[in-house]
């Protein structure tokens, strides 16, 4: 099972933009407060659209509620601080996958990250730009480990077309 962290999210596009990428790919989301937005925001409704129904998603008062609540499995922090890229690492044999991502603006704590330094993960990027946008990260992320995974109860054929669409398409 992957878990998409959001620690401290700020902008509700972003969010929403997160939210259809964990409906997409099976993914569980967590939310750790305070959020930049009201969970009702009209920007994080539209960014979801008609999926968020569709959503395993929870939200956490903060860090230590969040971890008193998941104690099992392998955590994994997307940070400017990290060393390796995802391909250094192994996501094949782990069975619940937590991927941490920190706020907008200033992403993960320090405190957070050091205990875990061995898991902290920077995706290479030239020398032109901080950082890529958040929900581009999370799916980068995300199909990496389902990559690794070989994309486990995912569709390889489009579900929402016809058989006769696909035909007709294939013509």
């Amino acid at each position: 099972m992957i878990n998409v962290v959001l620690f401290e999210p700020e902008i509700p596009q972003n969010t929403g933009n997160i939210m259809r990428t964990c409906v997409a790919t099976n993914a569980t989301l967590h939310l750790i407060k305070p959020l930049g937005f009201s969970i009702d925001d009209k920007h994080l409704i539209r960014s979801g659209v008609n999926y968020i129904d569709k959503l395993k998603w929870f939200v956490y008062e903060n860090y230590d509620d969040f971890l008193s609540k998941n104690k099992s499995g392998k955590f994994y922090f997307l940070t400017r601080y990290g060393h390796k890229p995802p391909n250094k690492f192994d996501f094949s044999k782990d069975e619940n996958i937590y991927l941490v991502f920190g706020k907008e603006s200033t992403g993960i704590p320090k405190n957070i990250l050091k205990p875990h330094i061995n898991n902290c993960i920077r995706l290479p990027m030239s020398n032109n730009v901080r950082s890529l946008n958040l929900s581009n990260t999370v799916a980068i992320m995300v199909y990496e480990v389902l990559r690794q995974q070989n994309y486990p109860n995912l569709y390889f054929d489009e579900p929402h077309k016809t058989k006769t669409e696909i035909e007709d398409f294939e013509d």
